[in-house]
């Protein structure tokens, strides 16, 4: 802990510092408590858009298996890019996701089998989940370390500035306290010896 001056102009910058502390400590848990909230809605989300992917998957492999031609679906249809935009919460740009672009080159319908439509049809939905699923990752990423630097603040305030400051403030007025003491009782010392030094020149 930094020496402190214990003087009166030292105690009111303790006393502004404590009470500009006191004043932000309220945002800053306030800002903790919202980036806690949006983990758990982004949190539910990541989830969701798992379970979504998963069944998709289920459903195709359950059909899918059923045929025996091998078609290269995977040279047909590819997910092109992914396009996103600046979102903001509780202050924080965020990427927010627009939509997937899926890039499908053309096939000849008089040799590809039926279920090639159906199982291009169900890649398009599993390649825009997986790269909406991709975006609420990248947000889960920045929110977790807005998390980690707003728990920081609140640690050092809560821990450390606010019962520095108030200790501070405490040895400050002790050793006030006990120099006004002192004055008063050297006043009281000089003012009988005063008392005394006039009885002697009267006697």
């Amino acid at each position: 802990m930094p020496k402190i001056r214990l003087t009166k102009n030292e105690l009111k910058g303790q006393k502004d510092g404590l009470a500009r502390f006191r004043r932000y400590l309220p945002m800053l848990l306030l800002r903790k408590k919202q980036l806690q909230l949006e983990i758990i809605k982004v949190h539910q989300i990541i989830k969701d858009l798992g379970v979504r992917i998963d069944n998709l998957r289920s459903q195709v492999i359950s059909w899918v298996d059923v045929f025996a031609e091998e078609v290269p679906i995977q040279d047909i249809v590819s997910l092109k890019a992914v396009e996103i935009e600046k979102g903001n919460v509780a202050g924080i740009d965020l990427p927010v996701f627009i939509q997937a672009v899926i890039k499908e080159e053309p096939y000849d319908f008089m040799f590809t089998p039926l279920w090639v439509d159906a199982a291009i049809l169900a890649i398009k939905q599993t390649l825009t989940l997986k790269a909406r699923l991709a975006v609420y990752h990248q947000q889960m990423d920045i929110l977790k370390e807005e998390l980690r630097i707003a728990t920081q603040r609140v640690n050092l305030f809560e821990k450390i500035k606010i019962p520095e400051a108030r200790e501070n403030i405490r040895v400050i007025q002790i050793y006030l306290g006990e120099l006004q003491t002192a004055g008063v009782v050297r006043g009281k010392i000089a003012k009988a010896k005063l008392q005394k030094k006039k009885l002697f020149e009267l006697s």
